[in-house]
């Protein structure tokens, strides 16, 4: 609206422009004689070019004022198109939270749903749950009453269980010593043939094992160890099938309790012995060949070793 009135007031100077040349022209046209008359007509009239003049300056003024006026039109369209911007933005924004807010609906009305049937389900449990509790208080009275005989159940029970107790702690020992009581074993030489003679003593290992009830006699070290005490029976036989010395020696635990031997030539020859030996629980009985003898053993098996366990002490 102020523009509209200021292109008003423009046009109004402009107007008043060209009547204050008209007025000079006609002036300048006049008869000198009517010169008196004219200025007496100027000095009653107003100072039309002052005028002018002011509304010239009021002109310049009122353009300082229109381009300032330009200058807050421009800087409020910049907000006006910031403001745009926002809205925009706004919108957008306002288009995901709307998009979200169905979401949030569709879920909510599935819980909604879910707690429904829920509810129901904790109705139909509730039902359930009092006739539970029925039940329970009638099971409540079976209990007591079969604790109580459980009680006294329990009490025999342990009374059996002790007698058990011994009764298989008895069991046991007399198992295991029956176990202990029956020992015997068997065993021969060598596949080989010729053994020896060597430079040295050597342990004879019977290694082709015939018979071995409680597992007395170990072939990787030819030793036989007593698990019990007792009275022992041991056998040995001897081939040689060379001439020269056969025999063996035979140890209880680190000393010499016997030494056979026989020198031989030409033919084969057969030796034979025995001993009854009293044995502590975990002593040891192992034949020994002397340097520079010699034995034979193969498949037929000549060379053996056997004992067993005649009674216990």
């Amino acid at each position: 609206m102020r523009a509209v009135g200021l292109l008003l007031l423009l046009l109004l100077l402009a107007l008043c422009g060209s009547g204050a040349q008209g007025e000079l022209q006609e002036t300048a046209l006049r008869d000198p004689a009517e010169e008196p008359t004219e200025q007496t007509t100027k000095q009653t009239t107003p100072d039309i070019w002052a005028e002018v003049r002011a509304l010239r300056d009021m002109v310049v003024e009122l353009k300082v004022e229109l381009k300032n006026m330009q200058a807050a039109v421009t800087d409020s369209e910049s907000q006006v198109d910031e403001l745009n911007l926002q809205v925009t933005l706004l919108q957008r924004e306002n288009s995901v939270q709307a998009a979200d807010l169905m979401s949030l609906e569709t879920r909510l009305t599935a819980s909604e749903s879910k707690t429904s049937d829920l509810e129901k389900e904790n109705a139909d449990l509730q039902t359930r749950l009092s006739s539970s509790e029925s039940e329970l208080l009638i099971s409540k009275s079976r209990i007591e009453t079969l604790e109580r005989e459980n009680a006294v159940q329990a009490a025999d029970l342990m009374s059996l269980e002790t007698r058990l107790t011994a009764t298989e702690s008895k069991t046991s020992d007399l198992e295991t010593e029956n176990a202990e009581r029956k020992v015997a074993f068997y065993t021969a030489l060598t596949n080989g043939g010729q053994v020896g003679p060597f430079n040295t003593d050597i342990t004879l290992k019977y290694n082709k094992v015939f018979t071995n009830i409680g597992n007395a006699y170990k072939p990787s070290t030819g030793f036989f160890t007593a698990p019990v005490r007792g009275v022992y029976y041991f056998l040995f036989t001897m081939f040689g099938s060379r001439t020269g010395y056969m025999g063996v020696k035979v140890y209880k635990n680190n000393q010499m309790i016997m030494w056979n031997l026989e020198y031989k030539t030409g033919n084969w020859k057969y030796m034979t012995n025995s001993v009854v030996l009293e044995l502590m629980a975990g002593d040891e009985i192992h034949l020994v060949l002397p340097s520079g003898y010699s034995l034979y053993d193969d498949s037929t098996n000549h060379s053996t070793f056997s004992g067993s366990l005649l009674f216990t002490l």
